[in-house]
């Protein structure tokens, strides 16, 4: 349903034009003077435009001219919005996209956690998550790319870890099922891992769940059923989408809210719920075992 749309009369508009068209020229620092001359009118133009007590309103020319002088939007300055911010920089504002490097150490995300501190963080990895691999794990994964820097990248991923166990966040996970099993069998992106590796990361991943569990909880999901790009939902203020080579950020409202609700459902979908992860570990700890 559409929001209803508020009418005014004819000269509570022109009232509000006034009054916020002074507002305008404050936050801008002009003058009658300036902003005359920078819509190209005559001062006395502008000297009406505050203060014509009548009901009148100046026409879209004068009007584009003027929000475009102030940097505001012509619906601000017309009561059509709350906002003063122009479409263009409101989108900007709400949405941005950044590089998003092949390296555990981004100080990016982590600036994003620290912002988040205090409200629960949602995330859908883009494999195993990073802060419960062991070194072991992340050398083997990493060292190709990252080479003699991989050592500074795992103490990085520790103390990212370290920093969730002290704060304030619950942390949700939810991950593909069929990402776990592939580990487990060394298929797919994990073809190649020695079972002593996948079997001491599935042992540490057992041990952390231990410790950490209920505030860091792991939904398993079947991805055939739901799939879900890599998100993380940073509490009610932004949401990331991870492409690849970049994120992108969402903080309006809207678009972190239905971001947290396909998360959501991940989650009320899960074919087994955060406490039957030791279970499903232990049983994959037997199958690399044998």
């Amino acid at each position: 349903m559409s929001p209803e749309i508020v009418k005014i009369d004819k000269r509570a508009r022109a009232a509000l034009f006034r009054d916020r068209l002074a507002q305008g020229m404050a936050l801008a620092g002009l003058s009658q003077a300036a902003l005359a001359r920078r819509i190209g009118v005559d001062r006395s133009t502008v000297s009406q435009l505050l203060s014509d007590a009548g009901a009148r309103l100046p026409n879209a020319q004068v009007v584009g001219e003027c929000a475009a002088a102030l940097g505001v939007s012509a619906d601000w300055l017309l009561g059509l919005t709350m906002r003063p911010e122009r479409a263009a920089d409101v989108i900007a504002a709400a949405m941005s996209i950044s590089e998003a490097p092949r390296a555990l150490i981004d100080e990016r995300v982590f600036a994003w956690h620290q912002e988040a501190a205090g409200y629960k963080i949602r995330h859908v990895p883009a494999g195993l998550p990073d802060m419960l691999k062991t070194p072991e794990m992340l050398r083997w994964e990493y060292e190709p790319s990252l080479g003699r820097t991989v050592d500074q990248a795992i103490g990085a991923s520790q103390d990212r870890l370290d920093w969730m166990r002290g704060s304030r966040s619950d942390y949700e996970i939810a991950l593909p099922r069929h990402e776990i099993e592939s580990f487990a069998a060394a298929q797919g992106y994990y073809a190649g891992v020695p079972p002593a590796l996948r079997s001491a990361q599935i042992a540490h991943w057992q041990a952390l769940h231990d410790q950490l569990y209920p505030k860091l909880r792991v939904f398993l999901f079947d991805a055939r059923r739901l799939w879900s790009a890599p998100i993380t939902v940073f509490g009610p203020m932004l949401a990331v989408v991870y492409l690849g080579r970049h994120y992108l950020a969402f903080r309006d409202v809207e678009r972190v809210e239905a971001i947290t609700r396909h998360f959501d459902l991940l989650v009320r979908e899960a074919v087994r719920p955060s406490h039957d992860l030791g279970a499903v570990l232990e049983e994959l700890g037997d199958r690399v075992g044998t």
